[in-house]
């Protein structure tokens, strides 16, 4: 039990310094406010393409990725892919995949983009870039994965393949807790 404990923390460890170890040389300060890891994520409410709304307060009790993207963003269309794959594996667990797209006409972009690239992961339409600047989200993509009690446990500058071994254990370690 103690050596899978030791296991998972050395890969959350590995994990948080990969991801963040890449940017920090040239990643500008995060402005006053933002999200921050260790911190509770600012709660928002959104709507999805569907007409259904989200408020990140309602879904305490699971593990929930915040993704922040554009359609304009090449590497935010990279990522899509592997995080319809993570949701798929993660599907009937305590997680929600919750991509946000920033752009003002994101009712009609978003629409074209997933007649090209259709997955099942909500995408919330954050049209007056509200959420992103209470998130004090300036880079795309820009993913913050928030624990059950509501509390940010990381904070990805940039697209990653969601469905590395890393990211799938640090996942499932959260979902244990």
């Amino acid at each position: 039990m103690l050596r899978s404990f030791v296991a998972v923390c050395s890969a959350f460890l590995l994990l948080s310094l990969s991801l963040n170890a890449r940017a920090a040389a040239d990643r500008p300060q995060a402005p006053a406010g933002g999200a921050q890891v260790g911190k509770i994520a600012p709660d928002f409410t959104l709507t999805d393409v569907n007409g259904k709304q989200y408020s990140l307060s309602a879904l305490r009790g699971k593990v929930v990725l915040v993704n922040f993207w554009a359609t304009w963003c090449p590497p935010c269309r990279t990522e899509i892919p592997s995080m319809e794959k993570l949701n798929t594996m993660l599907a009937g667990e305590d997680f929600i995949l919750l991509a946000i797209n920033i752009e003002e006409d994101g009712k009609d972009v978003v629409q074209d983009f997933l007649r090209e690239e259709p997955h099942k992961f909500p995408i919330l339409l954050d049209l007056k870039a509200e959420v992103q600047e209470k998130y004090g989200v300036y880079r795309f993509p820009e993913t913050f994965i928030v624990r059950r009690d509501g509390v940010i446990a990381e904070h990805v500058i940039g697209a990653i393949d969601w469905t590395d071994r890393k990211v799938i254990n640090f996942i499932k370690f959260l979902l244990q807790g």
